[in-house]
């Protein structure tokens, strides 16, 4: 198994390209199964979980064509089942986000649903109680989700018990062919959701209020195909942003947009970051300064993304000063802090709280990244720590980082990917 080996204590410094969304990515390419025209979808990111996506939809019957820098052209209109088998999709959730555009196209679906479990922190029960109230049937039996409807799914108001991205999406995606007319109370607001109802606008869906706590979807008989770019990774830019701030450094990040990442900027600059943004860059330079702790809260966007919680709680652990770290959106998300101990953090964890009391240094060691942006805040803790720092699991950060020890290469970083055979 690869892993990831880091001589810290190197600033990082330059400029890097920031790459497509991942979390926009998966649920724009699963809308390409509601269309009746090819649809191309540019700007995809070089990702583990991306190319997951693009074999489900192969497998289901999609025609495809990859083409250069990972644009792919996908015609639906040779759907040969409507099932997600459990040996392709076993380690993406993401997979469930097939559901609904089968469903409302097809009137069947059956798809794994990864993981396992139907409740609890990512509980995809709210995306079928949606779907049930569009009228669809749904059971689950032997780890599958199996739904079917007679006819056409009928519009509903829908209020989420919670926000949800993911449910959001799906129930929005099934909504665009339903008959009649779908609201969505206590919709998702992030931007991913505002990339995936654009990309669905472009198809012919009647859409309204994405961005906002209230989705009006009035049901279309049929969508057509478009070509769509698919939005900059807000997730990517801020663990970029967050390394550079721990490592004291100066980077220019390119092909991102600024407006997403309110939350973010400010957090930095209350670390004591320089910071200058345009319409799709973003500057930063800690002028050689060790960062200031900050406190956050993960919430919901427009709050603070809990996908960079581990991320800045790596940076606060190396900051003047104590920090807390509240998690509120995915329970038990503070893993790393096992981890970040091992290097000589002084975190203590109760509950959904992270108390970080900020060190002049991190010593590298041997330690194991335990999910994807787990294992983000652990490279950006071996960039800064002194030493060599070596990560196992780094699959987890390849489902969800493009090409990450090459772009931290070009920022200056001592970082190279090993096999386990030679580490």
């Amino acid at each position: 198994m690869d892993k990831l080996l880091i001589q810290g204590g190197k600033p990082l410094r330059g400029g890097v390209r920031i790459a497509g969304s991942k979390n926009a990515a998966l649920p724009i390419l699963a809308a390409t199964l509601l269309a009746e025209q090819p649809v191309t979808i540019a700007n995809l990111p070089h990702l583990q979980d991306v190319t997951t996506m693009v074999e489900l939809l192969g497998c289901i019957g999609v025609d495809l064509t990859v083409g250069e820098k990972l644009t792919v052209e996908a015609d639906a209109n040779a759907i040969v089942h409507c099932s997600a088998p459990y040996e392709l999709v076993k380690n993406m959730r993401a997979a469930v986000l097939v559901l609904g555009p089968l469903l409302a196209r097809f009137g069947r679906a059956r798809v794994w649903f990864a993981g396992g479990a139907l409740s609890g922190a990512r509980p995809v029960n709210l995306h079928l109680r949606g779907l049930e109230a569009m009228g669809a049937r749904i059971h689950q039996s032997g780890g599958y989700i199996e739904a079917r409807v007679e006819g056409r799914l009928r519009g509903a108001r829908i209020v989420m018990d919670q926000v949800t991205v993911g449910g959001t999406e799906n129930i929005m995606m099934a909504a665009t062919l339903a008959q009649g007319q779908t609201v969505i109370e206590n919709a998702a607001r992030e931007p991913e959701i505002v990339d995936l109802a654009q990309c669905l606008i472009a198809m012919g869906a009647r859409i309204r209020g994405h961005g906002s706590a209230t989705l009006v979807i009035d049901g279309v008989t049929s969508l057509g195909g478009c070509t769509y770019e698919v939005m900059p990774d807000r997730i990517e830019t801020g663990t970029y942003l967050a390394a550079a701030a721990a490592t004291r450094g100066k980077v220019l990040l390119r092909n991102t947009c600024p407006a997403n990442m309110a939350a973010v900027l400010r957090k930095l600059e209350e670390a004591g970051a320089c910071l200058e943004a345009g319409d799709d860059w973003i500057a930063l330079d800690m002028a050689a300064r060790r960062p200031r702790a900050v406190s956050l809260t993960t919430e919901p966007y427009p709050g603070f993304p809990t996908d960079l919680q581990a991320q800045f709680m790596a940076m606060n652990a190396l900051a003047q000063g104590t920090a807390t770290v509240t998690e509120t959106v995915i329970a038990d998300r503070l893993g790393q802090a096992h981890e970040l101990q091992r290097m000589g953090a002084d975190i203590v964890v109760s509950g959904n709280v992270a108390t970080i009391v900020g060190q002049d240094s991190l010593r590298g060691t041997a330690v194991m990244a335990s999910d994807l942006r787990a294992s983000a805040g652990l490279v950006i803790a071996g960039l800064a720590a002194h030493g060599k720092t070596r990560i196992s699991g780094i699959h987890h950060i390849d489902r969800g980082y493009e090409r990450i020890e090459e772009k931290l290469q070009i920022l200056g970083a001592d970082i190279r990917r090993v096999g386990s055979r030679s580490s």
